[in-house]
């Protein structure tokens, strides 16, 4: 039973879950709701775990479908399948879980309870959004993902959570309202279904599709974020406490691009091929511009949130050009992107917890005083960086050797994030981990505890493992972007 159902396990474990660990949580004794959630987490990262295992890396179908009727009267069915691309994002968003919920065992002291329990919700919601081949189904999750990440940066935020808060809700719902329009077109389109898969196949005139394309846009652009709709994510890094900006940067910030690969690509393959110059215009701005942006950050947060920016313009680069290399490359990118954006606020967030400031200036020598955490964060730089033997240079290669094969200049200026990666990045970990004691603050500081190094460490591995081994990733994705790439050539016109 439970194997034929895997996919609602992974989206409803982790959400009664967190029912569970609100009611038995109190501010009096936090440790059966940390210890709880801790198990929850565990729970529904182990039930995608067959999801992996039993894949069938040769087919490009849905696999683990399952169906349902839901609103009859609407012709909207709780459906649910994954193919190479979904069922990798489902195991990184359950794996980051488990990391956010030891990140923020001993940091909470207040409503511990609930800050599990919002990131329980979040993680199934994140979960059925990556499932849903129901349009109505997807567009519910999508939605209600918004509202816990909501609450932990307006209730464990910083000084300006309120107003960070806000800006993300309202960006990434205005957003959402453009895209419930096209969904509605295309159910009347289809003669009465939401079906995802049936809409691939509707044959649309290329006004239609463009301004389909156009509507998606701008509810996936902001999720991404891409420029110029990028501006809450800064502000929504810089308040959302340590867990809240990791979720977000390692699988918030993918939902922009997998909505790409799941609507727009194969609804719309001729306004996707005659708006190409548009995204990869888009795409090299965010990666050249925003790389610039980011040398002149003083609050780390800030610099790995632009970062963050100039990697997602190497994703949507990636979709569109269409060549295998630079989407398998783009969907690395993604990958990687969760594991190493993830470590690095992280590795934030342990400095923070000690000094309670995020400013590059207050700090410096600090490998004098935690050489363990410097070993760590200057790894994750490096990868951050594009290292080879880190999972960063394998995406980024890719993508750069997919816009070669597409045009030179492209693929040119897409390697300028190589070289300004390196200098945010490396500028960063100069002035805060190496030279001498900056201050009696960072003379102070205590090295990693248990804890930490559990989850730097995991982190570590990840992207270690992903950079030398990156096999079990494309071997998963190659069918499903073979068959989308072909979808979306045999719809050009």
């Amino acid at each position: 039973m439970i194997a034929a159902h895997l996919l609602s396990f992974s989206i409803w474990l982790p959400i009664f879950g967190a029912l569970v660990v609100l009611a038995v949580g109190s501010d009096k004794n936090p440790a059966p709701a940390r210890v709880l959630a801790l198990l929850v987490a565990l729970a529904g990262f182990l039930v995608t775990l067959p999801l992996y295992a039993g894949f069938d890396v040769a087919k490009s179908s849905m696999q683990f479908v399952e169906a349902a009727p839901w609103i009859q009267n609407y012709n909207i069915s709780y459906l649910l399948g994954v193919d190479g691309i979904s069922v990798l994002f489902i195991l990184l968003n359950s794996f980051i879980t488990i990391v956010v919920i030891l990140a923020g065992w001993r940091v909470i002291e207040k409503r511990v309870a609930q800050y599990m329990a919002a990131f329980l919700i979040m993680s199934g919601l994140m979960n059925g959004i990556f499932a849903s081949l129901d349009a109505m189904l997807f567009y519910v999750f999508f939605e209600a993902s918004l509202i816990p990440m909501y609450i932990i940066i307006g209730a464990w935020g910083g000084p300006n959570r309120v107003y960070a808060a806000f800006k993300f809700f309202l960006y990434t719902l205005a957003g959402s309202l453009l895209m419930l329009i096209a969904l509605l077109y295309l159910f009347l389109q289809s003669g009465g279904s939401f079906n995802i898969l049936v809409w691939h196949a509707l044959p649309l005139p290329l006004n239609a599709q463009i301004l389909l394309f156009l509507a998606f846009l701008v509810a996936f652009a902001v999720k991404v974020p891409m420029w110029p709709v990028h501006t809450w994510l800064p502000d929504a890094h810089v308040e959302a406490p340590t867990g809240g900006s990791v979720v977000l940067a390692s699988i918030m910030l993918k939902l922009g691009a997998y909505g790409f690969i799941r609507f727009s690509l194969p609804i719309a393959p001729d306004a996707s091929h005659a708006l190409s110059g548009m995204m990869i215009a888009l795409s090299l701005i965010a990666v050249v511009y925003i790389g610039f942006v980011a040398l002149v950050q003083t609050d780390m947060k800030k610099l790995i949130a632009y970062s963050s920016i100039a990697h997602m313009g190497f994703v949507t680069l990636g979709f569109f050009i269409f060549n295998q290399i630079g989407m398998e490359g783009a969907l690395v990118q993604m990958i990687s992107h969760g594991f190493v954006a993830g470590a690095m606020f992280l590795c934030v967030g342990v400095m923070y917890d000690r000094m309670h400031s995020r400013m590059i200036a207050d700090y410096g020598g600090v490998v004098n005083t935690m050489p363990k955490f410097a070993a760590f964060f200057v790894l994750f730089a490096m990868a951050n960086a594009g290292l080879p033997a880190t999972s960063g240079f394998v995406g980024e290669f890719m993508v750069v050797l997919g816009a070669v094969k597409f045009n030179f200049w492209t693929g040119f200026f897409a390697a300028t994030t190589l070289i300004l990666g390196a200098a945010y990045t490396l500028w960063m970990v100069k002035r805060v981990v190496f030279g001498a004691v900056a201050n009696d603050h960072v003379a102070q500081l205590t090295d990693i505890n248990g804890r930490e190094f559990l989850f730097l460490g995991v982190m570590a591995l990840c992207v270690l493992g992903m950079g030398l081994y990156p096999f079990p990733f494309t071997d998963v994705m190659h069918a499903s972007v073979d068959h989308l790439l072909k979808h979306v050539a045999a719809g050009k016109l």
